[in-house]
């Protein structure tokens, strides 16, 4: 880590910054000359900065605040190690941090100890996930009283209507593209292809499958603070917020994914279209874990105008062969390569506690052998028996609380700070204009 900064004379100060459980960065500016010590010795906040709301305000009626004395957790250095930060205009570094108890164990707290116990659990069995984030995402001008789409940097026109797969519209933003494209480079971030999606402004990139998960969320963590940063630097706004126009489509933040046995061996693959048993116990996990599980993959007010019938996000718990309308799809393609995409999470979500809630389901299903329901085909919005999605905030919060299949997924500490969290920004929330909403959601998430 210290060989970076040496390489990089240029940098002046770092930032420390570790996850919320909103996915907000949490962390302290630091002079780059003091950057050895927090390298050495980690650096200290309290354990309840990592339990902010969505406005960065303490819990009211969180154990961790008063009733601790507001205590310390120490935070060290990830494995990732020191960064450029492209979207500042001085030459800055970033250290992503996590947090731990003063005794060296994981604060329980920390979404991404979340994940990193998920995934132990799958090396105590010889497993390893490899997974790929699709980040779907808004470009906004919001300088004035209505969202609308920014100004081609080109032509200086604006295109008011979806452009599904158009090369127009991403040749119109070719500079923000490209400078995106540089900054992941330098970041390490593996960007791979970029399309028009199906709403106004709508781009979606994806990312490279990684067989560390851990690093995966890192990359769609970092991806979301680069996007949002650098689009300012480019005049307007960049939005994960799920649903920024109610007209269009929202934003989602698809994953893909397959198990690694400890031969390398992709332990959904049979050799054919179907996929192994494995593959349908993983998916059964999966769906019995999808309606306790809402709260992680639509996580604030805004997430649920996103989970309408008919609006290319899934509604209801099924899965089936290469059939986007349902929850859990299998693609086509080479038995090799066969997968699992989980296609219901906004792209508001906080990938860390994305990807330890849907690892861990399909991993309770492998070990319980559950078996899932017939795949379904055809449009599975038009099949009105199927389970549903909670559709309301309050209703995931509910099913979040209650679950009885949530404590063998994530720490009991997490899944009650989150629901305080959650059920503070309920509260607030509801006393605000949709205009203030939007306001929130559109930075923030």
């Amino acid at each position: 880590m210290k060989d970076w900064l040496r390489k990089h004379p240029e940098v002046r100060t770092i930032r420390v910054a570790a996850v919320d459980l909103n996915g907000q960065a949490r962390g302290k500016r630091v002079p780059a000359r003091f950057a050895d010590k927090v390298v050495k010795d980690g650096t200290r906040f309290p354990y309840s900065a990592l339990n902010l709301d969505i406005w960065g305000e303490d819990i009211d009626d969180s154990p961790l605040v008063f009733e601790q004395g507001d205590a310390d957790g120490i935070l060290r250095p990830t494995e990732r190690g020191f960064m450029p930060m492209p979207w500042l205009e001085a030459p800055t570094a970033l250290l992503p941090i996590w947090m731990f108890r003063e005794d060296g164990r994981p604060y329980d707290g920390d979404p991404r100890h979340a994940l990193r116990a998920v995934l132990d659990r799958y090396k105590a069995r010889g497993l390893t996930p490899v997974c790929a984030v699709e980040l779907e995402f808004f470009l906004i001008d919001d300088s004035g009283k209505t969202l609308q789409v920014p100004p081609s940097p080109r032509s200086g026109k604006r295109r008011k209507a979806a452009e599904t797969l158009s090369i127009r519209a991403l040749d119109a933003f070719d500079t923000f593209f490209t400078d995106l494209y540089d900054a992941c480079e330098a970041m390490d971030i593996p960007a791979d292809t970029a399309t028009s999606e199906t709403g106004l402004g709508q781009f979606e990139v994806n990312l490279m499958h990684c067989d560390d998960a851990l690093r995966a969320a890192d990359d769609a963590w970092l991806f979301k603070q680069l996007v949002k940063g650098l689009a300012r630097r480019h005049g307007f706004a960049a939005s994960f917020m799920a649903k920024p126009y109610p007209e269009y489509s929202g934003s989602g933040l698809h994953v893909h994914f397959s198990v690694l046995d400890a031969q390398g061996r992709n332990i959904f693959d049979d050799g054919g279209a179907k996929g192994t048993d494995t593959l349908r116990h993983a998916v059964a996990g999966c769906l019995n874990a999808m309606h306790d599980s809402a709260l992680i993959f639509a996580p604030h007010s805004n997430s649920y105008d996103r989970l309408v019938p008919g609006a290319h996000a899934p509604t209801a718990i099924a899965w089936g062969y290469e059939n986007r309308t349902v929850a859990i799809r299998i693609p086509s393609g080479s038995p090799a390569a066969r997968r699992i995409e989980h296609r219901v999470a906004g792209g508001d979500v906080n990938p860390y506690l994305l990807l330890a809630a849907i690892l861990g389901a399909a991993l309770t299903g492998i070990e319980d052998a559950e078996e899932p329901p017939a795949p379904v085909t055809g449009n599975a919005y038009a099949l009105e028996d199927l389970a549903q999605i909670p559709t309301t905030w309050e209703g995931a919060m509910q099913a979040f609380e209650t679950s009885a299949v949530m404590p063998r997924i994530l720490p009991r500490e997490l899944i009650r700070n989150y629901t305080l969290t959650k059920r503070q920004e309920l509260h607030y929330i509801a006393e605000l204009s949709p205009e203030e909403r939007v306001e929130l959601y559109l930075d923030t998430v």
